[in-house]
């Protein structure tokens, strides 16, 4: 086992020796401190496995040293240790999520029985979940060498996520690797299966027989209408499962969860096809053709989200139903708090649908800074930072005030998306589409391994844009790159977060179904 490292922090740090002494004698490594800012810079530069951190301190605070270090390493244990017994005080630290505190003076023993206290919970928790996942893996690999359904591809990703999340706490980084071979091994079956059952999939949600981005309206938002309180329907746009699963929590400290619910997003999974889908409640050839000014293809001028008010208002008539609708779409914060203060008003509705586009914004803006691309370095601190912009949200202020009242809260997405590790070569002439996970245009040269190929738009329900304009749709990790300037384009978004293609995590997403308490 590795030498257990332990940084202390305290501005009397000499006072400490004999301690220290203690400690080291004992087999671990201490790193001593005598103030908040110089305990940052060695948090930054060295994994230790806990901090002792002395709450009054000069300059920078105990408590202001705390929440640094946490918003630096938020699973990185620290023991606050104080001269005060003030109950203020413990209950802004302990809000702060410290793992223990003590009251000076403290004596050896004492700091060796808080280690072993916390570091062996830890241990212990991730031997259980390394042992656990070693006993389903057997499970999970022979349901994948099955003809499964889409229930069961569902059923499957929902377990391949619960233990990502699980083994997310363990220590023992083998494991997680052979987590992420068998996700692999996942998505390589799920793309052979839509490859093989896309259009089956829409015929079977034209009957209502699954839930897909254009009967989800009417089979799991508007029977909920008729009940006898109102209805608020959130769109998180771009919306992963795994995301899902880290602010489900927090809103269940408002609401009851009625059901949590997964579903599948058309293609291509993005914006502009599956939640003007949604609201239209009909493919996106059918929107073009019954509504032609209410789409524009990739190729045309203007915002390709602009008339899902107007969709939604269609297909509420085209169903025979009667209700009051309120939209709103949020892209600022000032926007959110505006509608959280306007609550009362909304009572009045029968459904309130409000979009947020806060994690789609994230994922795009990870691409072009290099500050949220180290942020968001991979899945993990991707959930961190969306399950942080939850947590202080404008979205947060409006499930709040709305707890308050008898509704039914249903949250859900318009699709996914994953992060691109490996290029695909695509020739196309210039008016073929731009996204990396997906393409139409005439004539198109690709990698056939790469891609699923659909020379017909209509057999999928899309729009055909020219006479002779095909599709392709990347598979599981790929991205679609021209020749030219080839190796910029595949420095600049390897390792991106991209939708539009065919994964688990663009196609199969969640809805939640709440009612308050």
């Amino acid at each position: 086992m590795d030498k257990i490292t332990i940084l202390w922090v305290d501005d009397e740090i000499d006072g400490l020796k004999s301690q220290i002494l203690f400690l080291e004698g004992k087999g671990y490594d201490v790193v001593p401190t005598t103030n908040g800012q110089d305990a940052l810079d060695k948090v930054k530069e060295t994994n230790f496995d806990i901090v002792f951190l002395d709450e009054q301190m000069p300059g920078m605070s105990g408590l202001e040293t705390l929440a640094q270090i946490k918003e630096m390493k938020p699973t990185l244990p620290v023991v606050m240790i104080t001269k005060s017994e003030e109950e203020d005080l413990m209950d802004d630290a302990i809000g702060s999520k410290i793992s223990d505190y003590l009251i000076k003076p403290v004596n050896p023993n004492q700091i060796q029985l808080t280690i072993k206290k916390i570091l062996d919970n830890k241990r212990l928790i991730s031997e259980k979940s390394t042992h656990n996942y070693q006993q389903e893996f057997q499970k999970i690999s022979l349901t994948l060498s099955d003809n499964l359904n889409h229930e069961e591809w569902a059923s499957i990703y929902k377990k391949l996520i619960y233990w990502e999340l699980e083994l997310g706490k363990s220590e023992d980084k083998g494991v997680a690797d052979i987590l992420t071979m068998q996700k692999n091994e996942a998505n390589n079956g799920f793309c052979k299966f839509i490859k093989n059952n896309y259009f089956s999939l829409l015929e079977k949600a034209n009957k209502n027989e699954m839930i897909m981005s254009h009967n989800l309206m009417r089979t799991s938002v508007f029977p909920h209408v008729e009940d006898n309180y109102p209805v608020f329907m959130i769109l998180i746009d771009n919306l992963r499962y795994d995301q899902w699963k880290t602010i489900e929590p927090v809103i269940s400290e408002y609401f009851n969860l009625e059901s949590d619910k997964m579903f599948y997003s058309i293609l291509p999974s993005t914006t502009q096809y599956s939640r003007n889908a949604i609201f239209a409640g009909l493919t996106p050839a059918e929107i073009e053709r019954h509504y032609p000014d209410l789409w524009l293809n990739d190729d045309e001028e203007g915002g390709k989200n602009m008339h899902e008010s107007e969709l939604l208002t269609k297909q509420i008539g085209r169903l025979g139903k009667t209700m009051k609708v309120n939209y709103e779409k949020i892209t600022k914060a000032a926007q959110g708090k505006a509608i959280a203060d306007n609550i009362k008003n909304m009572m009045h509705n029968d459904l309130n649908v409000i979009i947020f586009n806060f994690v789609d914004m994230l994922s795009h803006a990870r691409t072009e800074s290099d500050i949220i691309k180290e942020l968001a370095n991979d899945e993990a601190a991707y959930r961190t930072l969306t399950s942080s912009w939850f947590e202080h949200s404008p979205l947060l202020d409006i499930i709040r005030s709305i707890s308050e009242e008898k509704i039914r809260l249903i949250i859900t997405t318009d699709h996914g998306t994953i992060r691109v590790k490996e290029p695909s070569k695509v020739v196309g002439d210039r008016h073929t589409s731009t996204n990396l996970r997906y393409k139409h245009g005439k004539n198109l040269k690709y990698e056939d391994q790469d891609v699923l190929a659909v020379a017909d738009p209509g057999d999928v329900e899309l729009p055909r844009p020219h006479v002779s304009s095909s599709y392709i749709f990347a598979y599981h990790e790929k991205y679609l790159v021209y020749p030219n300037n080839y190796n910029h384009f595949v420095n600049l978004y390897k390792n991106t977060f991209q939708h539009g293609g065919i994964s688990l995590e663009e196609m199969i997403i969640p809805i939640g179904n709440f009612v308050s308490g």
